[in-house]
Order: structure tokens, then sequence, then C-alpha cells
């Protein structure tokens, strides 16, 4: 468990100077969000109840309370500090596990219909998914690692419906058996079963039969890139 610091040490010794503004008052309150609550923030970073009041006031923090915050919610120490560069770290998702019982995975705006540039660029956090720790233990997977989004049309239909929302495994972004996986080809996404193929193909199979399957040649594979394994689904009956 992370301790708040009583080292009033200043932040220009980090290289980058804090803003103790409005400006990190709402970033601040951004990463409250993503606890579900300032006071679910301050348990989970270690700090006390008061501490963090301060702080939703404009207070400054120390060093260790920003480094704190930003490792226990996954957002870049950089941009919680100035507001500078991505708001997450590198690979990672935003996340936070507030207690041994639930651990929260993004749920972003982006749908399996088109994305450029990085797969979520320019899309939103609507709000994050509730899991038990013990249920995503027991299928190997990381908090960290996990994102979800939704599914857009009728090419899975039977298995994946129209506005169902799939979670993706981004540690799992290599082919390693016949499963479904969120994938990016041609500047768009698709939630499709991929199946590797004798002569290093891939081929690109969709659950409704109106749609035919797409293989990609073993030289063109470099056009199609894995996001990740498609781990979870869930959606309205």
């Amino acid at each position: 468990m992370k301790a708040e610091s009583n080292d009033s040490t200043e932040l220009s010794g980090a290289g980058i100077e804090p803003e103790s503004d409005k400006g990190f008052v709402e970033r601040l309150r951004r990463i409250a969000s993503i606890a579900g609550s300032a006071s679910a923030l301050a348990k989970a970073a270690g700090i006390s109840q008061g501490g963090m009041q301060r702080y939703m006031k404009g207070g400054e923090p120390t060093r260790k309370v920003l480094i704190s915050l930003a490792e226990c919610t996954g957002v870049s120490l950089e941009w919680l500090m100035t507001g500078s560069g991505p708001e997450e770290v590198s690979g990672g998702s935003l996340h936070i596990s507030t207690d041994q019982t639930y651990a929260y995975v993004p749920l972003y705006d982006a749908r399996c219909s088109a994305g450029h540039g990085a797969w979520n660029e320019n899309a939103k956090v609507l709000t994050m998914l509730a899991f038990t720790a013990y249920s995503l233990r027991k299928q190997g997977l990381t908090p960290s690692m996990l994102s979800a989004i939704r599914v857009d049309g009728d090419s899975m239909a039977g298995l994946l419906e129209d506005g169902d929302t799939v979670m993706i495994d981004h540690g799992r972004n290599q082919l390693e058996a016949e499963a479904v996986y969120v994938i990016r080809l041609d500047d768009h996404l698709y939630a499709k079963r991929l199946q590797r193929l004798f002569d290093g193909s891939v081929r690109i199979i969709s659950e409704n039969k109106a749609y035919g399957d797409v293989v990609v040649s073993k030289t063109q594979l470099n056009d199609l890139e894995i996001i990740g394994r498609v781990v979870w689904a869930g959606g309205w009956v």
C-alpha cells in the first residue's frame, strides 16, 4: 500500500512544474471519476482523505503523491502534472482497483466499424466496467491490459450482435489459435474470427454467412493489425 508522503519537496526537481490551478484540479477530478469518487481515489493511492480534499481545492501535492495517483489509475505522470502529452501511459489502459473485490475496465466510445491511427486515438472513456478481480484472475487476465468497445453491424450476428460490448485483451495481440479478435484492416476496426492457414496466410471469418470470408496472404500480413483477443462479450437481451 502506498502511503502519503510528509515530504514537502517541491516538484521542480522532477524537471517539469506541476500546475496548482484549475487545469490540475480538473485532471484530478478526471482520475477521481475513474476511481468512482475522490474518496475511492484517495484509498487506492494511499492518500489521506484530508490530503485529497486539499488537492481537490488546488493544493499542491508532493512528487510521491503524484506518482501514486498516476500509477494507481494508469495515467501519464507528465499529463497529470502539466496537462501535456497523452493521458495514458504508452501501451496501457486507464484502470483502477480500489479494493480486492473489483477491477475496472474502461469502455471506449470507439466501435468495431472504423478507426484511424492508434486504435483508440481520439476515443473517450465512456465509463468503467466493474468485474470481480477473482473472475479476471481465473481467466489469466490483467486489468491494465484490458479495454472494451462496442460492436457495430451484423457481420458477427449469432455470436456478437450489433451494439454488444466486447472486452479486449491487448496482451494477446498475436494470432495464437482460431479465436475472435479485434483487428484493424484498411483503417477499419472489426471483431472477427481469425484462422491461420497452412501457407501462413490468415482467414478472416464472419459469423454471419451473408458475409464472405477474406484471406490475407502471407505477403500482406503487415496490413493486418491484431488489436487484441476478445475474451468477453455482453449485451442486452
